[in-house]
């Protein structure tokens, strides 16, 4: 197979964090053919570094957007992606990677996903896990198996295009990986020690803070269409976790605030009957024996997606 794979890094503001990107891609055992990354309207120095890395990296391609005022999450986020993307060809990539502007990315890493990816033809998206640098010491973010970190979501090309790519909505980073499983391709992440990503700021505080970042996370997991008992289950794990209590009860309430505004929901029937039956096989094995489950069915159930004449 190709190796040959695609970045693209939608940034703003990055000028404390993207140069640490850029240095530990630029030292990848296989660079990528393309990265373009997307400055999404800074007003710091991250225009001025990118320009730099741009002339030292040939394989570096910046696309700037006009400055809109504030950093937007969630569909902007996927927005200015798509920015970067509507300038390539995506068939002329095996591979296609969302790569965050705040990520340390080690050695190898891009190589050996592409190993995986190889040695399992079911294998539509994958990432390491993410750890968070904290005052010296890295902290597990503790984000399931059941799908590849939305800091660095890599792609078989097939499979991106095979689920439509990304929702325009908060919640994209989840979405994905259900419409995955729905179209018979396996998604996960795995938390092998060579494979491990430095988040350099703690996840879900790139907007406002914490708090902010918890009630988006409820807000776009009602508009996956999680369940409220789910939901429940969900802040009550997340209380015990950092930031203590008010992180749980922050993604409750931003849930249940959709939930009573009347905030729309994916509306994809299929989708959301793959979505819900998966939430309760896990609240019901937990977790790791609901995804062997459904793996073990995409299996059983779909051919190997280079055998299929037609998407499933």
């Amino acid at each position: 197979m190709s190796q040959r794979y695609l970045l693209i890094t939608p940034c703003r503001d990055e000028a404390d964090y993207i140069q640490n990107t850029i240095d530990s891609v630029s030292i990848q055992s296989v660079l990528p053919a393309k990265w373009i990354i997307v400055d999404d309207g800074s007003t710091d120095a991250t225009p001025a570094l990118l320009a730099v890395a741009q002339k030292k990296h040939p394989f570096i391609e910046v696309v700037r957007r006009e400055d809109r005022g504030a950093r937007a999450v969630g569909s902007g986020v996927v927005d200015a992606f798509y920015a970067g993307l509507e300038t390539v060809d995506i068939s002329d990539y095996e591979y296609l990677c969302k790569l965050d502007g705040d990520l340390i990315v080690p050695a190898g890493y891009f190589e050996r996903l592409m190993a995986r990816f190889e040695a399992d033809p079911y294998l539509g998206s994958f990432s390491g896990k993410i750890y968070t640098l904290h005052e010296g010491s890295l902290i597990n973010e503790k984000l399931g198996d059941e799908n590849a970190v939305g800091a660095a979501k890599f792609f078989r090309t097939r499979c991106f295009q095979d689920i439509g790519g990304f929702v325009r909505q908060v919640g994209w980073d989840g979405i994905d990986g259900h419409m995955c499983r729905m179209k018979g391709w396996i998604t996960c992440s795995d938390d092998d020690p060579e494979i491990r990503l430095t988040h350099l700021r703690m996840m879900g505080s790139t907007q406002k803070n914490l708090w902010t970042g918890r009630l988006r996370w409820g807000m776009g997991k009602y508009y996956m269409g999680s369940a409220p008992y789910y939901m429940l289950a969900v802040a009550l794990y997340r209380m015990f976790q950092k930031p203590y209590v008010i992180g749980g009860f922050g993604i409750f309430l931003g849930y249940m605030r959709a939930m009573i505004g009347g905030k729309p929901r994916m509306d994809d029937h299929q989708y959301l009957r793959v979505f819900r039956r998966y939430e309760l096989t896990s609240l019901l094995l937990g977790k790791r024996r609901a995804l062997s489950r459904h793996n073990a069915s995409i299996r059983e159930k779909f051919s190997p997606p280079d055998e299929r004449s037609t998407a499933p």
